[in-house]
């Protein structure tokens, strides 16, 4: 099992990255690099290609609906170059709050254009000149969307590699199907290993019925806040507030994918009532309604035993990849969560 750590938004990214370079020493295999509506996540993902050597760099997650689908390529192969064949281009559709909230461009079709934006990478990366009349994405434009003097292109420059891998985040069942189909990855969000077949394994199956064996084995990444030790069961508390803005902010009712999963899972009278109360404004209460199961199912807190045992059953549910996400607030702390997990998960 790979062992990776989201960079934070915050603080003096500098530091950040002095801290990746600890980490890689240590032997963290991955980084992840968010883009919501924060700095952009390309120029940060760039820096650290420069300061690191052997780990593995991953936009988690650029959304669809920022940029061309050329531009995308484009990106993830400046990327892959400056990198030396590092970087894996984690797409997402992202949610209709931040699209059409801060992008300012209609959050439609989203399995539509995933599909059609992974085959123009690809063939932008094979450097074939482009061309594509799908659904969403003509190019080049067509001559009555246009001034008509759009022209098939390829890209000038040779990738190091024709394929860069690609990474979808995803967790309703038509948008895992497609991962598990196209993408060489798949990040779902608050994996509950005990309940993750019953939730995603038919779509799972549908979509590696229709893989493309060149693919090879799907990726599985999943992100997990980690306290290792004796005295972390306080810490638990720690992850609530994190759920109920998934469950109760991150949509509105009737239109929130993440308290859609919670009630796939079984919770759907504590996912009403999380949504209820974090919409009505309080959300401490909504934090403190979180069901414990679920915190715990979907995290690693505890003594080395317990979370040596988190692991397996991680891996177990089919995870090849764990994001860590460590409780600690300390750079010191970090180094020690990152050493420990990758020392039980070896």
């Amino acid at each position: 099992m790979r062992i990776g750590i989201q960079a934070g938004y915050a603080g003096d990214f500098h530091e950040t990255a002095a801290e990746v370079r600890d980490l890689e020493a240590a032997g963290l295999d991955v980084v992840t690099v968010a883009e919501v509506y924060t700095f952009d996540a390309v120029s940060q993902l760039g820096y650290l290609a420069a300061v690191t050597e052997r780990v593995e760099l991953m936009s988690g997650i650029l959304p669809i609906y920022s940029r061309t689908p050329a531009l995308t390529a484009m990106t993830a192969a400046g990327l892959d170059l400056v990198s030396g064949g590092r970087f894996t281009l984690g797409l997402g559709a992202s949610g209709p709050q931040v699209v059409e909230g801060w992008h300012g461009v209609p959050y439609d079709a989203p399995l539509q254009r995933t599909r059609e934006v992974v085959e123009i990478c690809r063939q932008v990366w094979r450097r074939e000149r482009l061309v594509h009349d799908g659904p969403k994405y003509q190019v080049p434009l067509p001559v009555d969307q246009g001034t008509g003097l759009g022209r098939p292109l390829k890209l000038i420059n040779t990738p190091v590699r024709d394929r860069v891998p690609v990474l979808l985040a995803a967790i309703g069942p038509r948008n895992v199907e497609l991962a598990a189909e196209i993408a060489e990855g798949w990040e779902p969000i608050f994996f509950h290993p005990e309940r993750a077949a019953d939730v995603w394994g038919a779509p799972l199956a549908a979509g590696r019925a229709r893989r493309d064996p060149a693919l090879g084995e799907l990726d599985v990444v999943v992100g997990v806040p980690v306290a290792v030790g004796d005295d972390v069961d306080h810490l638990v508390d720690a992850v609530r507030p994190g759920l109920a803005l998934y469950l109760g902010g991150m949509g509105a009712r009737g239109r929130n994918f993440y308290n859609d999963l919670a009630r796939r899972y079984g919770y759907e009278a504590a996912a009403a009532e999380v949504q209820e109360l974090y919409l009505s404004g309080r959300k401490a209460e909504a934090a403190a309604a979180v069901p414990e199961d679920l915190v715990r199912a979907t995290s690693l807190v505890g003594p080395e035993g317990f979370v040596a045992e988190r692991i397996a059953a991680f891996a177990a549910a089919g995870v090849t990849t764990l994001n860590l996400q460590p409780l600690d607030g300390s750079r010191e702390g970090r180094l020690r969560t990152v050493e420990t997990v990758r020392r039980l998960a070896g």
